[in-house]
């Protein structure tokens, strides 16, 4: 297990999920980032994205297994795919908030 890599983690947790970056690093709520205006949040969620896109990219890069490399390229299309869903849903907001409110 050691020599796998997977040593503390089974020592720590057995064999339950325990999160974190590839680099070790546990994860923290404070990853999350919320202001609380729809469309601040949103630009947050569009560069969560478009960071995901980007990684997904560098695995493509590093690798040189078709299969691996489909598997990424997937996943890397999925996030240009929730990148531009979230731009769709900013501008949305953008010309509601520009309309005259009548109550």
């Amino acid at each position: 297990m050691e020599a796998a890599g997977l040593g503390a983690n089974f020592a720590n947790h057995d064999g339950a999920m325990f999160y974190n970056n590839a680099a070790g690093v546990p994860w923290t709520a404070a990853y999350i980032a919320a202001k609380g205006d729809p469309i601040a949040d949103l630009y947050e969620d569009i560069a969560a994205e478009e960071k995901a896109r980007a990684t997904y990219q560098w695995l493509i890069d590093l690798t040189d297994d078709v299969d691996i490399q489909d598997s990424l390229k997937f996943l890397r299309e999925r996030e240009i795919v929730h990148s531009l869903r979230f731009k769709e849903a900013v501008e949305i907001l953008k010309a509601d908030r520009e309309q005259k409110k009548i109550y």
